[in-house]
């Protein structure tokens, strides 16, 4: 399962894995619109149970722009995840430029409190060259 996931970040014994696709029938891009999805999965491989609290991306675009997204938990959710479980969510993320990148983290809280920050690997955003 895990060979699905190009990208992963390990941080404090929680894995983050990333997969990601353009999506040519969501994209317009005579209008300079493409436009990705990426499936995340959180597996928490620490002794503790965590709770996803937060977001923050940074987006770069193919021209260098760089974008943040912060907000409270993954698509409406904050789960809660025991020693061994896992968490799956997908998303999307439209740009200007044919090409980009997505990384950044999430902040996860422990049943005592503690904060901690859990690395979202760097993932490319690369749409395929247009056919001649």
């Amino acid at each position: 399962m895990k060979q699905l996931f190009q990208h992963a970040a390990i941080t404090h014994g929680v894995a983050v894995r990333v997969a990601v696709s353009f999506l040519p029938e969501q994209s317009r891009v005579s209008a300079g619109k493409w436009f990705w999805v990426y499936h995340v999965r959180i597996e928490n491989d620490s002794p503790e149970a965590i709770q996803l609290i937060t977001r923050h991306w940074r987006i770069t675009d193919g021209q260098g722009h760089v974008s943040f997204v912060d907000g409270e938990g993954v698509v409406g959710e904050q789960p809660r995840l025991e020693p061994g479980q896992s968490h799956d969510y997908v998303s999307g993320c439209p740009l200007g430029t044919p090409n980009g990148s997505m990384e950044g983290h999430y902040t996860m809280r422990h049943d005592d409190g503690s904060l901690i920050d859990v690395a979202i690997p760097f993932f490319p955003l690369a749409a395929p060259a247009p056919a001649n």
